[in-house]
């Protein structure tokens, strides 16, 4: 074995993450390119390729439009720059609610093209097979349950749940169909605060939450709304920096520089001093 591989640092794997429930909260982060992934890396157990690329990179409505190309290509950007966390990519609607042997291919694809350790698929009520015949497979699968995003054609918008005790008793349902199932962590998104803490004390599985309590096992956010590079953030972000305004005060000095002529400078322009008369 070289001093290389030796010398390399050894990922999170999806046994350590299951392991966490009940201890030390999770902090997982989405990371969609390399630069940022390599910033995440230190201080997250888990990056997640989100299918929300689609609307923080890609600018689509919402996420139905995301494609398997499209994940894969993000995923193996997120895994150069990314060297410590387990690193779950999104399977995006249409590639695993059919046949779970199509599921299988579809994940199979994404976890050999960009060497991530584990998919995520929202655990509607038909999910629960899926998700133990790829575990069942080597595929390494973390569930999501409540505000389901791929689901938004359904509902008609990004609606939280746990209104009605139906709704609670069919979101709870399916997390834990999804942990018997083998889902190694669940997701748990825009849920009543209550229904967070009963679905965390329901299953083995450690719940990963989004706009559900505190009581989770871990949280998650989409980095760019942490990060504040939208003008609008939904209710269950904190922002914890204001990059848009950063980066559009950044933009307007280097406009009024380039205008004025003061940018590029000598420091910023090769030979710029003429050489000496003979």
């Amino acid at each position: 074995m070289s001093a290389q591989r030796q010398d390399a640092v050894r990922r999170i794997t999806a046994p350590e993450i299951t392991a966490r429930k009940g201890g030390d909260p999770l902090v997982c982060l989405t990371a969609y390119t390399a630069p940022m992934a390599e910033l995440l890396d230190p201080h997250c157990e888990v990056l997640l390729v989100g299918d929300s690329v689609g609307m923080v990179v890609h600018g689509l409505p919402n996420t139905v439009g995301v494609t398997l190309d499209m994940m894969i290509l993000h995923g193996q950007a997120v895994m150069r720059g990314a060297k410590r966390a387990m690193v779950v990519i999104d399977m995006p609607f249409g590639s695993y609610e059919g046949p779970p042997q199509i599921a299988f291919e579809n994940a199979a694809r994404v976890l050999k093209e960009t060497g991530a350790q584990a998919v995520k698929v929202e655990a509607g009520p038909t999910i629960a097979e899926t998700i133990r015949y790829l575990v069942q497979r080597g595929v390494p699968v973390m569930g999501h349950v409540g505000l389901r995003p791929q689901a938004v054609n359904v509902d008609g918008a990004f609606r939280a749940k746990g209104k009605t005790e139906d709704e609670r008793t069919r979101v709870l349902a399916e997390a834990e169909a999804a942990a018997d199932a083998g889902a190694f962590a669940i997701v748990v998104e825009g849920v009543a605060e209550s229904l967070a803490r009963e679905i965390t004390a329901a299953v083995d599985a450690p719940t990963i939450g989004i706009g559900a309590s505190a009581g989770c096992d871990g949280q998650i956010l989409v980095t760019d709304d942490m990060l504040g590079l939208f003008e609008w953030t939904p209710r269950f972000v904190r922002r914890y920096a204001d990059l848009r305004g950063e980066i559009g005060g950044a933009v307007e000095r280097w406009a009024a520089d380039v205008r004025a002529r003061r940018f590029p400078g000598e420091a910023e322009t090769y030979f710029s001093k003429r050489p000496a008369e003979a």
